[in-house]
């Protein structure tokens, strides 16, 4: 078997995408999420030779640890692991905040790459050549109006990261970070913004061309096979109509 990647919120968005493009690069695809029959689907188009579906709830140490006992069972090289599960719900003033939401925000975006990671990372370090990409957000370093709980959430992660890389130095892990700007999927803005369709296209309307998934993969992908002693520590990427977190060029 060929050494494997393993990619969390691999059921739609980035992570399904980023699946087929690791799986292209010649890895052994282990597929987490919630959503199995999306899981079983990816595992088809991809192959089953190349790909394994697992069931995984972030949120859940239980459910995080059969993951890790079902990826370490495969009895092949954990080489890559890709933290993508996350998400943003709401966007309340501050003042306004739902705790609920906070608090699932945090869950899966920092303690989701928390579990992960744990239980991982004697594989990864086993292999003698691992690498850990974790999927951030330019809010992880700009504050905007009504994104006070996933920005928080995303500054936990980007902490978390950092913290991650200092104390693995000497160790055979990289640990690097993307940090999408605008990027059009099917549901991360649906989902945030409850469903509603219609405040979801206002939010790309007129952006000539936003990232889609791939672009993300693309780079994902691009990281993970450097050779291993390059360690690319934090990509920022966003599209060229987007300068800045409040600098969106729109034609409308």
């Amino acid at each position: 078997m060929q050494n494997i990647a393993v990619v969390t919120g691999a059921s739609s968005g980035i992570g399904a995408a980023t699946a087929r493009r690791l799986a292209r690069e010649g890895f052994h695809i282990v597929a987490a999420a919630r959503r199995v029959d999306r899981l079983a689907a990816l595992v088809e188009e991809i192959g089953a030779a190349s790909a394994t579906a697992v069931e995984c709830d972030v949120t859940s140490d239980e459910s995080v640890a059969r993951m890790a006992a079902t990826v370490t069972g495969l009895g092949a090289p954990v080489t890559v692991l890709v933290n993508n599960a996350g998400g943003a719900r709401g966007v309340d003033p501050v003042a306004e905040g739902s705790v609920e939401d906070w608090q699932w925000m945090f869950d899966v975006n920092v303690l989701g790459v928390l579990r992960v990671t744990k239980a991982l990372l004697p594989a990864l370090e086993a292999s003698g050549a691992g690498t850990i990409v974790t999927v951030g957000s330019t809010a992880a370093f700009t504050p905007y109006e009504g994104g006070g709980g996933y920005v928080a959430a995303k500054h936990g992660t980007t902490a978390l990261v950092g913290t991650l890389r200092l104390e693995l130095a000497g160790k055979p892990v990289r640990v690097i970070e993307i940090d999408p700007g605008m990027v059009q999927t099917d549901e991360f803005t649906l989902n945030r913004l409850d469903g509603d369709q219609a405040r979801t296209d206002a939010v790309y309307a007129g952006v000539k061309e936003p990232l889609v998934a791939e672009d993300i993969a693309d780079c994902i992908a691009w990281t993970a096979t450097r050779p291993q002693h390059v360690n690319v520590d934090r990509l920022v990427v966003r599209p060229i109509a987007q300068a800045a977190q409040h600098k969106v060029h729109r034609e409308l």
